[in-house]
């Protein structure tokens, strides 16, 4: 259960040997003063009223906690408040008109409140006695006996999403007045206890730092049940709801209705704010939330709170603009900074004597309802437009930043496409060169298929004409035997007409003969009928069986073409599937011809590469050994010039050149080793013979080309020992040489050289 606040306004009842009579009529506190009395002059009003102040008082001295509380409060606010022991003995004569007025006001509101409100607001202007302060405020608001009271205890057993946020802001409230500066004290208890239980009430608004100043007022005055009781009533019927919503539209509606009356009522000072862009909001914004209960002295706020309980944010108007008429001419000199500590030192210091020149200041001021209603409506429709160009704003935001990803993803996507196109360019050639090879495949797979079907169709179906004559025969059966069923029928019918007939020639002279002749006649009369209606059964029936047999006939013949119709679809299905196979087995055996093709091409290019190697070698070679049959020539002219050798020389000259022939043979059977193993005919090297001219006496060394190749395409070359050993049988060497030629110009080209 709640631990009830004790009130600083709490009424302290004086004695019955002290008490001052409540006898005074009428409503103004100017009208005499009765002398104290006994209870016995006191009316039945007035005693109710004291056996009120009574019951409060007793409660407040069973609660210790309360009364420590009440003391703390005291000193904070300034206000003394009266004890029982020493109230009537400490009131001065106007007190006691002011303390007795009220009290009539508290036990006639009804009545008062009806018939007597301008008087009724000319007090609440003046002020209410500290005393009457809470019962007061609880009947201008219609606060008493709310049903949500009763709630009050079982919501504080529930969790608020809000805790978090009340708890860190309560030390934040009043940290100065001695009720609320202790940590964990009983004045945060209650407060924190009242704003969690209107966050659970009222979860759209939750909490809302600047109603806790509000809250903290109304616990100094009242116990925390019925101040939670009359925060509902504030918030509900007083536009403070409006004030604290997440949106705080209300709090724009009542700055562009203060910005508009500062404009009309001191269009200078206005100026002076427009060119130090001081907004409206920068300074009054506070005033509107906590009822100058942050910016003014607590005695001053309390007061002005006293009006706003009975008229509503007019006051905060009146006392707002009433500030900077009284201020107008200091702010007019300083800059915004200067002007933010202006309000912030100077105004609550301008208020320590007292809240009466400036709410006096503040009924001067000029404030019409309707032109506010007016302002009410501009500000609305100013609001409406500018949520519609926030919603066009926020379209064109959301488009621009959607083009913008598509301009970076172009982008990105413009640098990937430009080293893919040549990748794309190789693979659409690729692709189309194999389009072609395979529509020339297809073109193949249906000609193919084009003959088939011709042929096939060419083919008689042996078992379709079978079938289709059994059909018939059997169609031509059941209609001979529909055709023999109708001659009959027919039949019965004229010999039942020719004995109708008879019938009626009988009958036509029956009504000469006897009744018993008649009654004869009219039993074969009955039985004519019967046997009418016995042959039309009979007709009918067999119409019915002809019928039912026709439709049997074409169940059958329909159930034949669908057999027909599916076995001719299964084959083609058959062929399909065969000719797709045939394709496939096409396909796969161009790709092998493909393949292999593509490797005879790489294996006849490497065959090509290794012959030009080859080539190149034997190239080499000749070219050492024209050199080197260059330098024999050289070596012979030599010879020649030295004149005649010796037999000695000659021998020893002969000697060296037949190692030098037997090394040039090495060499060549070395190379013609090498072209016989790879058997290659393009380049056979140079082929030396020996030949020994036996009349001559002489060695004679030749190039012989291969069989194969043409004896004219060789270039020739002869070596000749012109040195003759005359020791020896005059043997002659020679050494011939032949090179083959493999150019058009072989035959021109051919060459002899003789050593």
């Amino acid at each position: 259960m709640a631990s009830q606040v004790a009130p600083p306004s709490t009424l302290h009842t004086p004695s019955t040997s002290t008490s001052t009579s409540l006898s005074t009529p009428g409503l103004s506190p100017s009208s005499p003063a009765p002398s104290p009395s006994s209870p016995s002059q006191l009316s039945p009003d007035e005693l109710e009223l004291l056996a009120r102040l009574e019951e409060q008082n007793r409660l407040l001295e069973t609660d210790s906690k309360s009364l420590k509380s009440v003391n703390g409060s005291r000193r904070n606010s300034g206000s003394s408040l009266v004890s029982s022991s020493s109230a009537s003995s400490n009131l001065s004569h106007l007190e006691e008109d002011t303390w007795i007025l009220w009290g009539r006001i508290v036990n006639d509101w009804e009545e008062v409140r009806k018939k007597k409100e301008k008087q009724l607001k000319e007090l609440v202007r003046k002020g209410i006695p500290h005393h009457f302060r809470a019962i007061v405020w609880q009947l201008l608001c219609n606060a008493q006996n709310m049903p949500i009271k009763d709630q009050y205890s079982e919501l504080l057993k529930m969790t608020s999403p809000c805790e978090k946020l009340i708890r860190r802001d309560i030390a934040r409230t009043y940290p100065e007045h001695e009720f609320f500066k202790e940590k964990d004290s009983l004045g945060q208890e209650v407060l924190f206890n009242v704003m969690k239980a209107y966050s659970l009430v009222d979860r759209e608004v939750g909490y809302c730092q600047g109603s806790a100043f509000i809250v903290g007022l109304l616990l100094m005055q009242m116990p925390e049940e019925e101040a939670f009781c009359v925060f509902v009533k504030l918030m509900q019927d007083y536009r403070l709801r409006e004030l604290f919503k997440p949106s705080m539209a209300e709090l724009g509606l009542c700055m562009y209705q203060f910005e508009c009356m500062i404009q009309e009522q001191l269009p200078e000072l206005h100026l002076h704010f427009q060119a130090q862009s001081f907004h409206t909001s920068m300074y009054a914004s506070s005033w509107f939330l906590t009822i100058f209960l942050t910016s003014f002295p607590l005695t001053v706020a309390t007061r002005i709170f006293d009006i706003f309980m009975c008229e509503g944010l007019e006051i905060v108007f009146r006392v707002g603009l009433s500030i900077l008429q009284i201020n107008q001419a200091e702010l007019m000199q300083l800059d915004m900074e200067g002007m933010l500590q202006h309000f912030q030192k100077v105004i609550p210091h301008q208020l320590d004597t007292g809240p009466d020149r400036v709410i006096l200041t503040a009924y001067q001021v000029k404030y019409n309802a309707k032109k506010m209603k007016k302002l009410e409506k501009e500000y609305t429709t100013i609001k409406t437009k500018e949520m519609e160009e926030q919603v066009e704003i926020k379209r064109l935001r959301t488009e621009n930043r959607l083009l913008k990803q598509r301009i970076e993803t172009l982008e990105k996507s413009k640098c990937y496409s430009e080293e893919v196109v040549v990748q794309l360019e190789r693979e659409l050639v690729q692709a189309r060169l194999k389009e072609a090879e395979s529509q020339c495949a297809l073109r193949d797979m249906q000609d193919k298929v084009l003959n088939m079907e011709k042929r096939n169709a060419d083919l008689p179906d042996d078992s379709n004409v079978v079938r289709l004559q059994e059909e018939l025969i059997g169609v031509k059966l059941r209609e001979a035997e529909a055709l023999t069923g109708l001659k009959e029928l027919r039949q019965q019918v004229r010999d039942l007409e020719d004995h109708w007939q008879r019938h009626l020639a009988r009958t036509a002279g029956r009504w000469k003969d006897s009744p018993r002749k008649n009654a004869l006649n009219e039993l074969q009369d009955e039985l004519m009928g019967v046997r009418l209606r016995e042959a039309e059964a009979q007709a009918l029936l067999r119409e019915t069986k002809q019928r039912l047999l026709e439709l049997e006939t074409q169940n059958q013949v329909q159930g034949n073409q669908l057999r027909r119709t599916e076995q001719t679809g299964r084959s083609q299905q058959e062929r399909v599937q065969l000719l797709t196979a045939q394709n496939k087995g096409l396909l796969v055996q161009l790709q092998g011809a493909k393949r292999k093709q593509a490797e005879l091409e790489c294996k006849s290019k490497e065959d090509v590469m290794a012959v030009r190697l080859r080539e190149a070698d034997n190239m080499a070679t000749m070219a050492e050994l024209q050199q080197h049959i260059a330098e024999l020539e050289i070596q012979k002219e030599e010879g020649k010039v030295q004149g005649q050798l010796n037999s000695s020389d000659c021998s020893q000259y002969i000697r060296e050149l037949k190692d030098q022939i037997a090394e040039l043979k090495h060499e060549v059977q070395f190379l013609h080793s090498q072209r016989g193993v790879c058997g290659q005919p393009t380049f056979d090297g140079i082929h030396i013979v020996s030949h020994y001219i036996g009349e001559e006496g002489s060695y004679q060394s030749s190039g012989v080309p291969p069989p194969s190749e043409d004896p004219r395409d060789v270039t020739r070359i002869v070596l000749h020992s012109s040195m003759v050993d005359t020791d020896s049988d005059g043997e002659e060497d020679s050494l011939c040489l032949s090179l083959p030629s493999n150019g058009p110009n072989a035959q021109n080209n051919r060459k002899t050289t003789t050593v």
